[in-house]
């Protein structure tokens, strides 16, 4: 038998066997996913919707004179006299409806932290491009930029709602901090005081697919004898199935909603 013949006929045999592999391989039904399989995730890619998790006062570690859990330090003497001419709608301070002076009771921007410690903090969107993080917040359609490109705070700020923010990668934690921001916002819903000297810093931290960690600590020597966690591991929870929706404070709207329900609230019932 010529080698000709003999590689002839090797070759056919070889085209056959892959064949018949190649049949064997397509008949064979992919395994499906396991529903535990946990997710792939970058944890340097913060991308998505967020949404709070519940906890009581908004993930703050508790407010002013709630006794042994109370984390607020004192108040400097500038501190509390911000603090007692602030009359919130919410907690140990409340007052009645029309007598509040929340700033965002006239639609003022909630400003910043306090769109992350509301009663009822809205789903955050963070978009991330070269160089900086976008965060979206719901309401009052707010959206503030975190710089990531290396650059330092600088150093004389003009203060803005939502101040300046620059953050750099720490590990898996991203670490922002921000200063320049208008004393006119509250901290919280509960009249908490802040000055334009306030610093913050956030930690974000990816614990898996689904699941967000922040932590904010405050820094303000003209307002609080010495930095304070404000927000410790508060969790925010991807939503896959979320779009953030037009949420704006219209001064308008605001008017008709105090005359048809605020004030009237607010007026002594009928004597008994």
């Amino acid at each position: 038998m010529s080698n000709r013949f003999k590689s002839l006929i090797f070759a056919v045999a070889g085209c056959l066997l892959f064949s018949s592999g190649a049949i064997a391989q397509t008949d064979q039904k992919p395994k499906p996913a396991s529903p535990h399989a946990p997710h792939s995730f970058n944890r340097h890619d913060l991308s998505g919707v967020w949404d709070h998790a519940p906890t009581n006062f908004s993930g703050i570690q508790g407010y002013r004179g709630a006794g042994p859990d109370d984390p607020f330090p004192a108040l400097t003497p500038w501190g509390q006299a911000k603090y007692d001419a602030n009359k919130p709608g919410f907690g140990p301070k409340l007052v009645g409806g029309a007598e509040t002076n929340d700033p965002i009771t006239k639609c003022d921007p909630q400003g910043f932290p306090r769109a992350y410690t509301q009663e009822n903090p809205e789903p955050m969107e963070i978009i991330q491009i070269p160089g900086r993080i976008l965060e979206f917040v719901e309401w009052n359609h707010n959206w503030r930029t975190i710089w990531i490109d290396g650059r330092e705070l600088p150093k004389d700020l003009d203060p803005t709602w939502y101040g300046y923010s620059v953050g750099k990668w720490v590990g898996d934690t991203l670490v922002v901090n921000t200063a320049g921001l208008d004393d006119r916002t509250w901290l919280d819903p509960f009249g908490d005081p802040h000055s334009d000297k306030m610093r913050v810093e956030e930690r974000y931290r990816r614990v898996d697919h689904d699941t967000l960690e922040l932590s904010m600590t405050i820094d303000d020597p003209k307002t609080y004898a010495k930095p304070w966690i404000m927000i410790n591991k508060r969790l925010l929870k991807l939503r896959t199935d979320y779009e953030l929706h037009e949420a704006i404070c219209a001064p308008s709207d605001e008017q008709q909603f105090n005359d048809a329900v605020t004030v009237p609230a607010a007026k002594p019932g009928p004597a008994k």
